[in-house]
């Protein structure tokens, strides 16, 4: 007996170390930490849902970051080139083509693509030298957003094949081919269902509808009798062919319009006649998209108002004779614009108000005449400038547009030749227009459009008939009236044709 007690106390002895070695460790947040440690340094963690029980979004994120930092730090050193603002109402340009090829050797002032913008198109000179290691807008690309990544320079060759399979996935995304179309709303989430109780109770019964209006259409046809309506109903219901029953809204029961109003015209609507016209799309030019939203701003931002006078250019066109006769030899032909531009920049020196241009919070006022001259392309509208036209003389304003007139056309202009102005002149007279009223070219404040010459008769009281024959040009001045009143702008006009009616009080 007794050695049976003690074979048990051994025995549950025994059992009980056993018990203590299979008891699992309390668990502990930095021994996990630890062996999480220890054991990523030396191999692969193999049981997933210990490693995830004790890996964190915040203990991931680094090794994240050093990776991409790793993929960009392996880049050798590299020049990105961004497409570059050429004018200062350039927002988006087009590559019309690359001079230069990816692994081509560049050197400093290299012509390495040809830009489009919103007034012509330049080239591109290489910023540095290096080599084209990759081109990442290709040539025929259109509103290329400023700023847009063009393409990569590197300085040794060595460094081309790492940019092989560069992809930009930084700066103003190039717009999309095609907007696709938006998705719908998805649909809002179900309600989640509540815990049904243990014991149903019986359902309420719902709340009865509230009665809606009745329609005011007409009744439902009665037995027969009179029916009564007004002579508005009367007319309608002869409009839409309709059979006058029932019972309406007026007095007594008289029908009203307004009880014909909603009733389906019993005439079906007449098909549209199918469309034979044929059409032709034309893409937008940068230039031309260029025109439309400055000039829509203008007319729609400016308060204008036009101003008309006549002028007599007999004594003009005798004066234009005898330079241009005087100057034959050498080739020289003036012209009556020549003359207009010349009288357009001395009556700003009179009225210098008109030289101005609106600025939001103050008006600026310019001590230079610089003449924004319209010239059309087959692109579009451009306004070359004569710098300084006041300080110049007839025949070196002639030079001078026809240089810019002729680069204008062959979209060789350079920015400084078209950026800016203080007035602006703009000429139709060659196409037989008498008279026009001109958009102003914001930020300026005047713009004066000319029209033809033409004959008419005034009176004379030293002629024996008492009239004579005249050569008469109309020109009328659009004005910014936020900066020249009208009083202004007829003084200005006043100079203007006093200086085109007497050409030798321009030059005196």
């Amino acid at each position: 007996m007794l050695r049976s007690i003690a074979a048990t106390r051994n025995e549950l002895g025994a059992l009980r170390v056993i018990l203590l070695r299979a008891r699992p460790v309390r668990s502990d947040s930095n021994y996990g930490v630890r062996t999480l440690c220890s054991v990523g340094n030396q191999m692969p963690i193999r049981s997933p849902l210990h490693s995830r029980a004790i890996l964190s979004r915040n203990q991931l994120l680094p090794a994240w970051k050093y990776n991409f930092v790793r993929a960009f730090a392996n880049l050798p050193e590299h020049i990105r080139v961004p497409l570059p603002a050429l004018s200062p109402t350039m927002d988006r340009g087009s590559i019309v083509g690359w001079e230069k090829k990816e692994g081509d050797k560049l050197n400093e002032g290299d012509l390495l693509c040809e830009i489009e913008t919103d007034k012509a198109t330049m080239g591109f000179e290489t910023p540095e030298e290096g080599y084209l290691a990759k081109i990442l807008v290709p040539g025929g690309t259109k509103d290329v957003p400023v700023g847009k990544l063009v393409c990569i320079i590197v300085p040794d060759e060595s460094s081309i094949a790492a940019f092989k399979n560069f992809v930009d996935s930084g700066g103003p995304a190039a717009p999309a081919a095609a907007a696709a179309p938006a998705a719908p709303p998805p649909p809002p989430p179900a309600a989640a269902a509540a815990p049904a109780p243990a014991a149903a109770a019986p359902a309420a019964p719902p709340p009865a509808a509230a009665p809606s209006p009745p329609a005011p259409a007409p009744a439902a046809a009665s037995g027969g009798g009179r029916v009564y309506a007004s002579p508005m109903a009367k007319k309608l219901a002869e409009t839409k062919q309709l059979r006058l029953q029932g019972k309406g809204s007026g007095v007594h029961g008289s029908l009203k319009s307004g009880d014909l109003a909603a009733a389906p015209s019993s005439k079906p609507a007449p098909k549209p006649a199918k469309s034979d016209a044929r059409f032709k799309d034309i893409p937008l030019t940068t230039m031309r998209s260029v025109i439309a939203k400055r000039l829509l701003e203008s007319k729609q931002n400016l308060p204008h108002y036009y101003v008309t006078v006549h002028c007599q250019v007999d004594t003009l066109m005798k004066f234009r004779a005898h330079i241009n006769k005087k100057n034959e030899k050498g080739g020289v032909r003036v012209s009556i614009n020549d003359f207009i531009i010349k009288a357009v920049a001395t009556a700003c020196r009179k009225v210098p108000e008109a030289n101005s241009a609106w600025m939001d919070t103050f008006i600026r006022q310019y001590d230079d005449v610089d003449v924004s001259v319209a010239v059309s392309t087959d692109k579009g509208l451009i306004t070359p400038i004569i710098f300084g036209a006041d300080r110049k003389g007839v025949l070196e304003i002639s030079k001078n547009v026809k240089e810019l007139a002729g680069k204008a056309r062959d979209n060789k202009l350079q920015p400084h030749e078209f950026q800016g102005g203080t007035i602006s002149v703009s000429n139709l007279g060659m196409f037989g227009v008498n008279q026009f009223c001109a958009v102003i070219n914001p930020p300026q404040s005047c713009i004066l459009a000319i029209g033809t010459t033409t004959k008419q008769l005034v009176l004379d009281p030293n002629s024996d008939k008492g009239f004579k024959e005249v050569n008469m040009l109309t020109v009328t001045l659009s004005a910014d009236h936020r900066v020249v009143d009208g009083a202004v702008a007829a003084v200005w006009l006043k100079h203007f044709r006093d200086f085109i009616e007497d050409p030798a009080s321009m030059i005196v």
